[in-house]
C-alpha cells in the first residue's frame, strides 16, 4: 500500500512537470499591465539605480517556494536579491507542499514571526512561486498576515486554479493521486472558493502578480492574476519575444527586474534584455 501511494504521487508530480499543449490564453485588459513592447536600455539602468537605493532600508524578504520546490531551487533568485542588498530567507513548504495548503499557511505564519523577531522588522515582503502564492494569500487573508506583510509578489501562482490539476484529478480517479494540494489547486475546488470569496487583495498589502504565456502548469494563464486593485504583469505584454516557462519565472532576468522594481516601490518597466 505504501509503495502504491509513493508510485501514485510520483506519477502525479511527473504529469505536473510535463508541459501542457493548450493554446495560450489571451490577456484581458483589466488583468494586464500594459505598456510599450520594448524598453530602452537607459530606462532599465535608471530603474536599477532606484531599486539599489531602496534596498538599504527595505523589509526582509521571504521567498516562498512551490510544490516540490526544495530550497536550493530558489537560491538563484535569493542570490539576486541579496546582491541587491536585501535580507533574504527561503521558505520551503512543509512536506514539499504535498499537504493541505491551509496547514502550510499556518507553518508560514510561525516562520514569519521568527523572521520578524530575528530582524526586528514590523513587516516582511513575500516573493512567492506557484503554490507558494496560494499559501501566502491564505496566510494574509485568514491568519493575520495582512498586518505583517507589506508587499506580496506571486510568480506563476494558480490564483484561480489550473486545469492541469483538474486533469491530474481525473487521472487519479478523483483523488489527484492522493496529493491534497493538487486537489486544492483544481479549478472550482472548495479551497479556492473560500480563498477567492470576497476581496482578492485584503488589507494594506501591495499586491502584484507576474505571469507568462508559456506557463506549462497554470492554464489558463490569466488564472495567475488577481482582481480588486492588484497590479498584474504579463511578461510578454512588455517583452513579446521573451520566452519564460513556469519554473523559469524564478530564474529569468526580465522577471527578476519586475520583482526588484516592485520591492523598491518603483514604476514597473521590465528590462526585456536582462539575463
Amino acid at each position: 500500500m505504501l509503495l502504491r501511494t509513493i508510485l501514485a504521487a510520483t506519477a502525479a508530480v511527473t504529469v505536473l512537470l510535463v508541459p501542457a499543449t493548450a493554446a495560450h490564453a489571451e490577456p484581458t485588459t483589466a488583468a494586464t499591465t500594459t505598456a510599450a513592447t520594448t524598453v530602452a536600455a537607459d530606462t532599465g539602468s535608471t530603474a536599477e539605480a532606484t531599486t539599489a537605493e531602496a534596498a538599504a532600508g527595505a523589509n526582509p524578504v521571504i521567498v516562498v517556494g512551490g510544490l516540490i520546490g526544495i530550497s536550493i531551487a530558489y537560491e538563484p533568485i535569493a542570490a539576486r536579491l541579496r546582491a541587491d542588498g536585501y535580507r533574504v530567507s527561503i521558505y520551503q513548504l512543509p512536506n514539499l507542499g504535498f499537504g493541505d495548503i491551509r496547514e502550510s499557511a499556518r507553518a508560514l505564519s510561525s516562520y514569519m514571526d521568527q523572521v520578524r523577531a530575528a530582524t526586528g522588522a514590523a513587516k516582511v515582503d513575500l516573493v512567492t512561486h506557484s503554490e507558494g502564492g496560494l499559501v501566502s494569500r491564505w496566510y494574509v487573508k485568514f491568519l493575520g498576515g495582512a498586518d505583517k506583510v507589506d508587499r506580496y509578489v506571486s510568480l506563476g501562482s494558480p490564483q484561480q486554479g489550473t486545469y492541469v490539476a483538474n486533469i491530474i484529478n481525473f487521472l487519479g480517479l478523483g483523488s489527484c493521486a492522493g496529493i491534497v494540494a493538487c486537489q486544492q489547486m483544481s479549478i472550482g475546488s472548495g479551497f479556492l472558493t473560500d480563498l477567492n470569496a470576497g476581496d482578492d487583495t485584503p488589507g494594506a498589502v501591495r499586491w502584484t502578480t507576474v505571469r507568462t504565456w508559456q506557463d506549462e502548469l497554470v492554464r489558463p494563464v490569466d488564472n495567475a492574476a488577481l482582481a480588486d486593485g492588484a497590479t498584474n504583469v504579463l511578461v510578454q505584454a512588455w517583452c513579446p519575444l521573451r520566452i519564460v516557462g513556469h519554473l523559469g519565472l524564478v530564474l529569468d532576468g526580465t522577471t527578476y527586474s519586475i520583482v526588484r522594481q516592485v520591492l523598491a516601490g518603483a514604476t514597473i518597466r521590465p528590462n526585456c534584455f536582462a539575463v
